[in-house]
């Protein structure tokens, strides 16, 4: 019913817990970021801003043709949405949902991607990026563990919005930070990985050059994921 256009990555990760939690078929389809696959005027059709993940629902609600979604946080509000589940029905807790969603969307995600690319690809001695956005990455931490030292989960009850946090809770060792400092969250992030689903669809794993510290790029790869190549590749 569902192609899921994939990569191991904390936001792909979000969709494939989800998918998961809810049980709607779907089939992975493995993109290869340093090949180019999302560069192609194929993916970009499914999705212009060629990153990923992106679903393609070939029984979409409402009928019609199959509908493409682009961006993990519409991902999981559309599958919430399709299935019944994972967002509240109570307005408050609803709205607590979209609000830490939005939270980990706008702020909690992106922070700490730019952390991953200056800590992790970037050349070497860029002192200010690195400092920047690690200490952006503590900041939402603290957020975090504020919230979680209030409710057990986001909305007070587990939703889309502990899935969208938590593959983003578990990269932060990537850039050498722990959970040490943040009681709340660690207990939060502990009980939600016991979960079956969680589980499932965090089994795969990243290519082994992409899992180290500083992982190796060829010119190309690089080009395909940061540089000139993406730059270059149609927009539709």
């Amino acid at each position: 019913m569902i192609d899921v256009y994939f990569t191991p990555t904390p936001n792909g990760h979000k969709v494939s817990i989800m998918l998961e939690e809810v049980g709607l078929s779907h089939w992975l389809i493995a993109m290869n970021m340093l090949e180019g696959d999302h560069l192609t005027p194929e993916y970009r059709r499914i999705n212009p801003n060629g990153r990923l993940p992106a679903i393609v629902d070939h029984e979409p609600v409402g009928g019609g043709a199959p509908l493409p979604v682009f961006e993990s946080g519409a991902i999981l509000l559309y599958l919430a949405e399709k299935s019944g589940q994972l967002l509240p029905e109570s307005p408050r807790r609803r709205s607590q949902a979209q609000q830490w969603l939005m939270w980990q969307m706008a702020s909690f995600g992106p922070m700490q991607g730019q952390a991953h690319h200056f800590i992790r690809y970037a050349p070497e001695g860029q002192t200010y990026p690195v400092e920047r956005y690690r200490n952006e990455t503590l900041r939402l931490l603290h957020v975090l563990n504020g919230r979680l030292s209030e409710a057990d989960y986001l909305a007070e009850e587990y939703s889309i919005a502990d899935i969208a946090c938590w593959p983003w809770t578990r990269a932060i060792r990537a850039i050498g930070l722990t959970l040490d400092d943040y009681p709340a969250v660690a207990d939060w992030f502990a009980r939600i990985g016991e979960r079956p689903a969680v589980t499932a669809g965090t089994d795969v794993k990243n290519a082994a050059n992409l899992s180290s510290a500083r992982p190796v790029l060829t010119e190309e790869q690089w080009s395909n994921l940061f540089g000139k190549n993406m730059l270059e590749a149609p927009t539709r």
